[in-house]
């Protein structure tokens, strides 16, 4: 079983390994392809929403206050180099950043800075999915990235949403990893103890976390009443 969250700062080397490969990506692929999972966007604007991201969160875990947000302004140089650039200044404020400090965010977690490097990493994850790499996640991260979804979002969802219905108990299972979910009634959905769900949904974790970003992956297997899963699978509650 995954022990979730990581430690603030074992995020690190995931995020430049990730970082690293939308950077490599963006000089690989074609700016103007498209990106089915983002309606209207070429991979430069996914390059330019992401660098954005990076230098608002770099400046929100550096001030630890809310900053306004810009993410559709365009580089002055080559899009690859300033994602890059990008990706090192939010590594670089990650980096001097005491992850218990007080900060701003807008999840349904501890007001400190260590969300933010949960949160970019699962940003960055994401997108390199949206991109076309074929990056292979680590099924830890990606089942951290699912409970992510979970704890920090699902709480906040009606910041978004309405809040999904929920009418039983349903089960998340990461077949790769082990790790389970079971959500339960509520106004939003709650996490709580194991119980006996009215149904299970079931993936790998990387599949898991993509279908609840609403990306495309192969759809989790349901076992039980599959109306209550999809009460929750098939409603939004990510920004």
């Amino acid at each position: 079983m995954t022990t979730m969250p990581f430690p603030a700062r074992d995020y690190l080397p995931v995020l430049r390994e990730l970082t690293d490969a939308f950077a490599a990506r963006l000089h690989t692929a074609d700016a103007a392809a498209a990106v089915p999972d983002c309606a209207g966007w070429t991979l430069a604007d996914l390059g330019t929403h992401l660098g954005n991201v990076h230098r608002w969160a770099a400046t929100v875990v550096t001030t630890g206050e809310v900053q306004p947000q810009n993410f559709e302004a365009g580089p002055d140089a080559d899009l690859a180099s300033w994602y890059a650039e990008s990706a090192q200044l939010l590594l670089a404020a990650l980096e001097k950043a005491v992850p218990e400090d007080r900060c701003w965010h807008f999840g349904g977690t501890g007001k400190t800075k260590a969300f933010w490097f949960r949160r970019q990493v699962h940003e960055t994850a994401v997108h390199l999915a949206d991109s076309g790499s074929d990056h292979a996640l680590d099924p830890p991260v990606a089942a951290d990235g699912v409970d992510e979804v979970l704890t920090a979002w699902l709480p906040r969802v009606t910041r978004w949403h309405a809040a999904p219905s929920l009418t039983a108990p349903l089960a998340l299972r990461a077949t790769d990893t082990g790790d389970v979910w079971t959500l339960h009634p509520g106004e939003p959905p709650t996490l709580g103890s194991a119980t006996e769900p009215a149904a299970t949904a079931e993936a790998p974790a990387r599949d898991l976390l993509l279908h609840l970003w609403k990306r495309t992956a192969t759809p989790p297997s349901v076992s039980g009443d599959t109306t209550i899963a999809d009460q929750l699978l098939k409603a939004p509650f990510t920004a």
